[in-house]
């Protein structure tokens, strides 16, 4: 890697990140939904503050931020999400950045949210191993918000962990997890919970129990060992893994590294085919979710409509590093500049329909600071498998660890 690459990734990182200090809710220093749309102004997100937090480490260890401001802004968050109200010891997907109060995200999803939450603990135990030895207090106060979760209370029975329950409608929203999806770090931390552990049948019996866990097809010349038709969108290779570090973790003769290369590799192979003919592709690619010229969707291989994220490509740094980075290198300059927007590189693009976001969400900027810091350095895979519930967690489901690869 060049000079001048390494410049664009610092470039990218520290501009990206402000989206979690400069654009942070004032009252609780959580991570907004969304920039670029009016009545967004307080919805803060949960899933998307645990990634900011993690933003925020991968900043001190760069030295973009100050270790002072950091554990200041992470001591604001857990104070304000300690005073909010919590469903079974879970979060809501949102909340009110200044209230704490539940803000639905559809009719019968007005309570807990195991999988957001999950991401939130994901980047508050990064946080927890952060702090060991200099701020005590505070790993203490993270430590009572991961203890209090009640993952046990979204398995109506033992063999079946559900996305959501609501004090109003209980599991009328349901959902149960199953198949290959974004949901993997959810069934990790359950077993991992030192208060309110799933049963291991919740993800044997459950979530690999589905026609899109287990793949094995061959497509563009690579084999996809789990998942949908062509893998699916992109961010199923990120957000479970900003702090799991798939680097030698086998289960059941599933190799992780190994699957995430596969997915990502088949959704750039697909964007070179190019079979729906649309302009921009082969220098830009990868599919996933995020605002379209059309709306919000998850884009993939079988549901391509032209949409580009650089998140796709910039957050598959650590298993596509050459790839990733000669997509950036173009996203840097393409239409002049016209990517970049206020925190970093704009939401999405659809070059056949001539349209550029106006937008970044939480969701999608996350990812792109922490899996850049992870091909780099490491330091949040480090420093989340550092926590020894992880380790048990992932003994509890039966994973081992191999010698890790080379990112």
């Amino acid at each position: 890697m060049t000079p001048d690459d390494e410049a664009l990734l610092d470039r990218v990182q520290r501009e990206t990140l402000r989206y979690f200090t400069d654009f942070a809710h004032p009252v609780s220093g959580m991570a907004r939904e969304r920039f670029g749309a009016a009545g967004w102004e307080d919805t803060v997100t949960t899933g998307g503050t645990g990634f900011g937090i993690m933003a925020m480490i991968a900043g001190a260890g760069r030295g973009f931020l100050a270790r002072a401001e950091v554990t200041a802004r992470i001591d604001r968050i857990c104070r304000h999400l300690a005073a909010s109200p919590r469903h079974r010891g879970a979060f809501p997907h949102w909340m009110h950045g200044a209230t704490g109060a539940t803000i639905a995200f559809s009719a019968k999803d007005d309570g807990g949210d195991i999988v957001e939450t999950a991401y939130l603990m994901m980047g508050l135990l990064t946080a927890r191993q952060y702090l060991a030895g200099s701020d005590p207090e505070l790993a203490d106060r993270i430590d009572r918000l991961w203890r209090g979760v009640d993952w046990a209370g979204f398995c109506p029975t033992p063999d079946a962990l559900l996305w959501h329950w609501s004090p109003r409608h209980g599991f009328a929203q349901g959902l149960k997890l199953r198949g290959w999806h974004e949901a993997l770090i959810t069934f990790v931390l359950g077993a991992a919970s030192p208060t309110h552990p799933i049963d291991p049948r919740a993800y044997h019996e459950g979530w690999k129990d589905s026609p899109t866990f287990r793949n094995g097809r061959t497509r563009h010349g690579i084999r996809l060992p789990l998942g949908p038709e062509m893998g699916g969108p992109l961010f199923f290779a990120h957000y479970s893994f900003l702090g799991l570090d798939p680097r030698g973790l086998e289960e059941d003769g599933v190799d992780y590294w190994e699957q995430n290369r596969a997915h990502v590799r088949i959704n750039r192979a697909h964007c070179l085919e190019n079979p729906g003919g649309f302009a921009g592709y082969g220098p830009a690619w990868g599919l996933t979710a995020c605002d379209g010229d059309q709306g919000y969707a998850a884009f993939s291989p079988t549901n391509d409509r032209g949409v580009i994220a650089p998140t796709a490509a910039l957050s598959s740094m650590p298993y596509t590093p050459a790839e990733s980075m000669a997509a950036l290198r173009h996203y840097a300059g393409h239409r002049g500049g016209a990517l970049w927007g206020r925190f970093g590189f704009v939401d999405a693009f659809n070059d056949t329909a001539g349209w550029i976001a106006g937008s970044h969400l939480a969701i999608d900027q996350g990812p792109i600071v922490a899996m850049i810091e992870n091909h780099r350095s490491g330091l949040l895979w480090t420093l989340f498998m550092s926590a020894p519930e992880v380790q048990a967690g992932l003994d509890r489901l039966g994973f081992r660890r191999t010698s890790p690869a080379v990112a």
